[in-house]
């Protein structure tokens, strides 16, 4: 195995696994803001007593994302050294402001979040949490600035062989950006709250601690069902945009070849051959995909082979179609896994109007514990789609990928980091589950009950 290949499966591993991380922190900071606005609006108690649990798990996923997180930027010097001294003068700046704004306001008011309970007043405490769930956000805003700059570079001049930045502000307002953003975070936001309804579902299948998790259950469906379909309308929108800045990729996740006709359908299922560029038994939704692309049920969409042409006339020659199956597949899992999201919250709102959460059908709440696994699925099978789609480039149209990697690192030094951050991270994720599995076995009255106070005064069931 090349040094290139070696040097992308670690990017992409350690990238899956701390974006395991991320969006949990994102949307979990989110909801216990919401959970201690209702305390500090209402005086209930229960209000506080949740954003103090589900802040425990916050607490845990937030310590290792950072852990994680600390080896992605190191990379970009040890494995991709060609690629850090073309565009880092455009790449480093938003990564160093993420951790010298975003970072450290978060970590300042988990401080005094963790420490400030009966402490500050509890505006203050209630000021701290928001500005935490705002940290989160700026981290995820410059780091998919620099992704955008990637996927579509803006703001930018070639200078000595080098790109170098002189608009920040087109940076700032780079149109993949504007619709990047919008759809990761809400992804987040959907990804905190199936995990906190399906640790609730879990809680309410062993009829532990009902009333508490009953209520999480509802205030983190409502936030599950409206950022699910938030993330739908986004994706609309960057699909939208990627017909007109990387109609590659947007070829590629179709698995379309030649021109789509007008109207363009939407494939469903396809079996790909990609050594004779064609498809058999496919499964179509007529004009769902010139909607996608044009949001009109007309329009015709190019192909790979088209496009190819036209590369190979703008770059040279070269091969510039993605590894397709993988492409196509990916955005079939994350539209699945969304789809499924959507229909698992519609469904629990509808359980909350109609007043049957004190007894929901069981099967519901064991799809709803495995329902937490959706986002994750989503998240990643995005990712992949995302970055593999814009092969063979790092930097769309500037630099690819095979001249990215650093010139002096030999195979068995990379494969060598492979195996030893595998099994870190692999240590590190049993260590999180394991002390996820601890707090809520615990449940939120594990002080109670140590103290010898009621347990759980509101769960007549308890």
């Amino acid at each position: 195995m090349d040094t290139v290949l070696l040097s992308r499966i670690q990017f992409a591993s350690t990238t899956i696994f701390h974006y395991f991380f991320v969006p949990v922190s994102i949307g979990l900071a989110l909801i216990i803001a919401i959970m201690e606005t209702m305390y500090v609006r209402k005086g209930n108690e229960e209000y506080k007593r949740m954003a103090q649990f589900w802040g425990k798990l916050f607490l845990i996923n937030f310590a290792v994302g950072v852990v994680t997180g600390i080896l992605q930027e190191f990379q970009f010097g040890m494995n991709w050294s060609d690629y850090s001294r073309f565009v880092g003068d455009v790449f480093g700046a938003p990564l160093a402001i993420e951790a010298l704004l975003a970072f450290f306001l978060e970590s300042t008011f988990i401080g005094i979040w963790i420490f400030g309970w009966d402490k500050v007043s509890k505006r203050i405490h209630l000021v701290s949490i928001w500005l935490v769930a705002l940290g989160t956000m700026l981290s995820a805003f410059w780091i998919l600035l620099a992704n955008s700059f990637m996927q579509h570079p803006v703001g930018f001049a070639l200078n000595n062989g080098r790109a170098e930045m002189n608009d920040i502000f087109a940076l700032i307002t780079n149109g993949q950006l504007l619709v990047e953003f919008p759809h990761t975070v809400l992804a987040a936001y959907a990804t905190g709250a199936f995990l906190v309804t399906g640790i609730s579902a879990y809680k309410l299948l062993k009829k532990q601690d009902v009333a508490f998790f009953r209520k999480s259950f509802e205030i983190a469906a409502i936030v599950g069902v409206i950022s699910s379909f938030g993330v739908a309308v986004a994706g609309h929108a960057q699909a939208q945009y990627l017909v007109e800045t990387q109609p590659m990729k947007m070829a590629a996740s179709e698995a379309l070849w030649g021109k789509s006709g007008d109207p363009a359908p939407w494939t469903v299922f396809a079996n790909i051959d990609v050594n004779n560029q064609t498809n058999s038994n496919e499964v179509q939704v007529p004009y769902l995909l010139s909607f996608l692309s044009y949001s009109k049920f007309s329009g015709e969409v190019k192909g790979m082979l088209e496009l190819q042409q036209e590369y190979e006339v703008a770059y040279g020659p070269g091969d510039y179609i993605p590894p397709v199956k993988t492409t196509f597949w990916s955005f079939r899992i994350m539209v699945a896994a969304g789809t499924l999201m959507m229909l698992f919250g519609v469904y629990a709102i509808y359980l909350m109007w109609r007043k049957k959460m004190d007894r929901p059908n069981k099967w519901f709440m064991r799809f709803m514990f495995w329902g937490l696994l959706l986002p994750p699925i989503a998240n990643t099978a995005g990712w992949i789609m995302t970055e593999i789609g814009r092969q063979p480039w790092t930097v769309f149209g500037l630099m690819t990928t095979e001249d990215s990697v650093s010139p002096n690192i030999t195979s068995g030094q990379v494969l060598f980091s492979v195996i030893s951050f595998t099994a870190i991270y692999a240590i590190l994720g049993a260590v999180l589950v394991g002390l996820f599995i601890k707090v809520i076995k615990k449940g939120p009255y594990a002080m109670d009950n140590e103290h010898g106070e009621s347990h759980d005064p509101y769960n007549k069931e308890g």
